[in-house]
């Protein structure tokens, strides 16, 4: 049995963060012992039943780099007096990274779950101190061991002059498909009353909410389109500029989202950049079609063979509305798709267990 400990910034309902859950939920399935580091509470997701869970942080005190470095050496090496010496370390999220960067934890692998470059132009254009900030954040992983959730980050991140890692491999994300999959099938309330169809995801510029209103406008005669997402007040806002807000759902954080996506005609990704987007291999484990941008990175690693005609260029919402209203008069099949098998939990466990030797 291994002893792997997994650092996660905090539990609010982002990509990064479902990851980091998944990670230690299917490696204490694999039979080993899992320790979650939190370094900051609240958030809306609930931990793994029986995973050790350590919170770091009092988010009511900020502590300088040097000092939150200083606690979590501490924390953790309190933690290994009692339970034995950890094999493994998995830092998940950039909030991490500059931490855990400064403590002498071996092995030591640093995630890069998102385009990174395109991060740091597109906070460049919020102007100089974001992209201070942003960039702090990003050299922590300087010289690091890293892991890319897909071969396009891994193909930038290997061609950037200024990184220069230690090493750089791929491991696509974990999904437990067998629990997804019941999931989709429990019932849920607030459901339209009939078709619809489906976007999940967080209301940033990244996500480019724009593009889908603008979609949306060109095909009038398409369902209704659901949003799961964290700030619904402002997408409905947004959608109102495009006059579409009679024609959007927000119901809110759901916890079971995949019981909404299972009973959608279709999901759609308008996105600017990404890392391996786990919404479009939720939807396909729940037998539900999608449309994606075709943007750097994880969609074309995903959507494949016969499914590459639902990708779509970025930025262009006619190309996006056509592809969708083409989707929902002749759904492609989606019952095999070669992600599935690439991504099962038990498969990608063994993966993360290598990292040990």
């Amino acid at each position: 049995m291994k002893r792997i400990a997994v650092f996660c910034n905090n539990l609010n309902a982002n990509g990064t963060v479902k990851i980091a859950l998944s990670q230690a939920e299917v490696l204490q399935q694999a039979g080993h012992s899992v320790h979650l580091f939190i370094f900051h509470p609240g958030g809306d997701f609930l931990p793994p039943a029986g995973i050790a869970l350590h919170q770091v942080f009092d988010e009511a005190q900020p502590l300088s780099l040097a000092a939150s470095q200083q606690q979590l050496m501490r924390q953790v090496r309190a933690v290994e007096a009692e339970q034995g010496r950890f094999d493994l370390f998995l830092s998940n999220s950039t909030k991490c990274d500059r931490v855990v960067a400064g403590c002498d934890f071996a092995p030591c692998y640093y995630f890069c779950h998102c385009a990174l470059q395109q991060e740091l132009l597109a906070e460049l254009r919020h102007g100089p101190f974001k992209f201070w900030r942003r960039w702090q954040e990003a050299r922590a992983l300087i010289g690091k061991r890293i892991i890319t959730v897909s071969d396009g980050i891994a193909a930038e991140l290997r061609a950037s002059r200024w990184l220069k890692p230690e090493s750089v491999q791929t491991i696509y994300n974990p999904f437990q498909l067998e629990r997804i999959r019941q999931l989709a099938q429990a019932p849920v309330e607030g459901l339209p009353d009939g078709p619809f169809m489906i976007h999940v995801g967080r209301f940033t510029r990244q996500k480019r909410h724009d593009i889908l209103f603008d979609a949306l406008r060109r095909m009038p005669d398409a369902p209704p389109l659901v949003l799961l997402c964290n700030r619904p007040e402002k997408v409905r806002r947004l959608a109102r500029r495009y006059g579409v807000e009679s024609r959007i759902l927000t119901p809110g954080f759901q916890h079971n989202p995949y019981a909404w996506i299972a009973r959608a005609e279709l999901m759609l990704l308008s996105s600017d950049y990404e890392g391996l987007p786990t919404v479009l291999i939720e939807a396909l484990a729940c037998g539900t079609p999608v449309v994606s941008t075709d943007c750097p990175f994880g969609p074309k690693e995903i959507l494949t063979g016969p499914l590459a005609a639902c990708l779509v260029p970025r930025r262009d919402p006619a190309a996006l509305a056509a592809t969708a209203l083409a989707c929902l008069r002749n759904p492609p099949d989606v019952a095999e798709p070669a992600i599935l098998a690439a991504v099962a939990g038990e498969h990608i466990a063994a993966q993360y267990l290598a990292l040990c030797a």
